[in-house]
């Protein structure tokens, strides 16, 4: 019984995506996922209306849709293995996050930057850089 409730739970937390649960909530976690599944749908859920995005050095302010249709061509090109969260950082209204993206036999830098308020995670920053 408790492994089904604790199952629904988890499911209820990704499903509601840009929800903060309570003040020590890790925005990082589902986004996290998503990169690894190269889910550009689910991780978009989570990006701001216009976002500031950077792929491999080309990018800049795009709509939520443009942003998604980016990082879809991104993950189309170059098939995500894992993402890890390598270094966190934050205030009260902003979130930092560094990752390691293992994609198309190569890895990649993640920069994810979060806007936080209203109980609503926003990512207003997402770069992804190609490690030299």
């Amino acid at each position: 019984m408790f492994k089904a409730f604790l199952a629904a739970t988890i499911m209820l937390m990704s499903v509601l995506g840009a929800k903060a649960q309570s003040g020590s909530y890790d925005v990082f976690i589902p986004i996290s996922k998503y990169l690894s599944q190269g889910n550009a749908e689910a991780l978009s859920a989570w990006f701001s209306e216009n976002l500031d995005i950077t792929v491999l050095s080309k990018g800049g302010n795009s709509s939520k849709i443009q942003a998604r249709q980016i990082v879809n061509s991104f993950f189309n090109s170059h098939t995500p293995r894992s993402f890890e969260v390598t270094y966190t950082a934050g205030r009260a209204n902003m979130k930092y996050a560094l990752g390691n993206l293992n994609a198309g036999g190569e890895t990649y830098l993640v920069t994810i930057f979060v806007y936080c308020a209203d109980d609503k995670n926003e990512i207003q920053q997402f770069k992804i850089e190609r490690v030299q």
